[in-house]
């Protein structure tokens, strides 16, 4: 098996922003110790970033102070990063091509938001034709409300678990991603 973890939009909207994530609890923490393990292991590391194609969206704006990387992800360690515009890092971008530059045939998903953007790029993983492990709390989310309704973000990150779980993902702690990971090297 060979690896790559990719970190998902550890920006400061998230943080300082409109958009706080909440659940589960430790998760920045749990991210950034992802990412030391991948380091330890030599595991190959991509960061990205989100940005909306609207120059004026009031979230994710391009070169905006909530558009950049949490300082603790930024200061850390990557083999890349990648810029993407959609919720899937995989579209419109050279993640696949690095996936496979890398030799990489398992991606390690973690970071925000665990229903919107690790959700999607591990379904198109998936469809690539990846292994996927979903890290279940080096992921999060927080509570959505709009017209369809109102979920938690513990209902959220618990319900995508679950589904990823079914089919698409091998949904894994962190401690049981790290145990793997040494038991791999």
């Amino acid at each position: 098996m060979n690896r790559a973890l990719i970190v998902i939009d550890v920006q400061r909207e998230y943080f300082d922003g409109a958009l706080p994530i909440s659940y589960p609890s430790g998760h920045l923490e749990k991210i950034l110790e992802a990412m030391e393990v991948a380091e330890k292991a030599g595991i190959p590391t991509a960061v990205v970033r989100h940005h909306q194609a609207d120059p004026q969206s009031p979230i994710f704006r391009l070169n905006s102070e909530m558009w950049q990387l949490h300082h603790d992800v930024d200061a850390r360690p990557r083999d890349i990063l990648i810029d993407k515009q959609l919720p899937g890092t995989f579209t419109g971008t050279s993640l696949d091509e690095w996936l496979r530059s890398v030799g990489a045939d398992t991606v390690s998903i973690s970071g925000y938001m665990t229903h919107m953007c690790c959700d999607t790029t591990a379904r198109q993983a998936f469809h690539r034709g990846y292994q996927v492990e979903f890290l279940s709390d080096a992921t999060g989310t927080l509570t959505v409300e709009n017209s369809a309704g109102k979920a938690s973000a513990e209902e959220l990150q618990n319900s995508i678990l679950v589904a990823q779980q079914m089919f698409i993902s091998q949904v894994l702690s962190l401690a049981a991603w790290k145990q793997r990971v040494q038991e791999q090297a």
